[in-house]
């Protein structure tokens, strides 16, 4: 009687084995901790480089390396900004002097956006419209828009019509450019198709011109609300009855250099606020986009 051979079937590996353990999943949970790991290693890196300048400032101040009334001190900074909020300014509260600059930085962006984008595909679309205007904007674009603030100001008096203005112009021509090179860059096959489907010309704009322009003009307000910022503190700084930029303005003509660099620190925590903001908001508007395989992979 012969025996019959046993056969031995292989045990799986590689990915199969991998997915039926149920490591699969646990990969991509790695993946997400070592994601985690890096923002945390990242953010304490900056912590430490903050920490590291300022306590070098501080030192060169008290070596007198670093001559305090003209250039500040970390320790005088923080008691300027500890005062502001536990007292108050000259001005009033903190918090009315932060949400005055912010309501008109908030306005100024909201406003020059709008008129960017809707002026900028249309342009973009109107090939008339673009010839016709080309030769104004690229005049109004080459003027210092700053100096642009000193005209508002005698126009429209010291309330927030001249800062929400001037930060308007500031904002505009940035997000203008994004939006007419967005829709001058669609790409003409999906325009042919879209017509050869019936669509009106409104309806190319809204569904083909506009999701294709919307990465360059999203692009444009991360820079855009710091033009704003900046409208406004400029503003402020010329004539203002409140707001940080007046509060700058202040602390420089007391010869307060603490002031005017607590002032400064007080509109960078603003913007780096207002940046996190538009990038969780860039995210979210652009999740249906397949993820980039190129560019990044070669930056470590």
């Amino acid at each position: 009687m012969t025996a019959t051979p046993t056969r031995h079937e292989p045990r799986a590996t590689g990915p199969t084995a991998a997915t039926a353990t149920g490591t699969a999943p646990n990969a991509g949970a790695s993946h997400g901790a070592r994601a985690r790991r890096r923002r945390l290693t990242l953010g304490g890196m900056r912590f430490a480089i903050v920490v590291v300048l300022l306590v070098s400032w501080q030192l060169c101040v008290d070596a007198k390396i670093v001559d305090p009334f003209f250039w500040g001190e970390p320790r005088g900074v923080w008691a300027d900004l500890y005062d502001w909020v536990t007292v108050g300014t000259s001005q009033g509260s903190l918090g009315d002097q932060i949400l005055v600059t912010l309501e008109e930085a908030v306005l100024g962006f909201a406003i020059g956006s709008v008129l960017g984008v809707v002026c900028g595909i249309a342009l973009g679309r109107v090939r008339i419209l673009s010839e016709l205007f080309a030769p104004f904007l690229k005049a109004a674009n080459s003027i210092p828009r700053i100096i642009l603030g000193s005209i508002f100001t005698v126009a429209f008096g010291f309330g927030i019509q001249s800062k929400v203005i001037l930060a308007v112009v500031l904002v505009f021509f940035g997000v203008f450019f994004n939006a007419f090179q967005g829709a001058r860059e669609v790409d003409r096959n999906l325009i042919a198709n879209a017509r050869l489907l019936g669509a009106s010309r409104w309806q190319v704009t809204r569904d083909v011109v506009l999701p294709s322009a919307f990465t360059w003009i999203l692009a444009s307000l991360h820079i855009s609300f710091g033009f704003a910022l900046i409208g406004a503190l400029v503003g402020e700084i010329l004539g203002a009855n409140q707001g940080l930029g007046l509060l700058i303005r202040s602390s420089q003509n007391n010869f307060d250099m603490n002031g005017v660099l607590a002032g400064m620190v007080l509109v960078a925590v603003i913007a780096l606020t207002a940046e996190a903001f538009i990038s969780r908001l860039e995210r979210r508007l652009l999740r249906w986009r397949p993820p980039q395989t190129h560019g990044g992979a070669a930056v470590e």
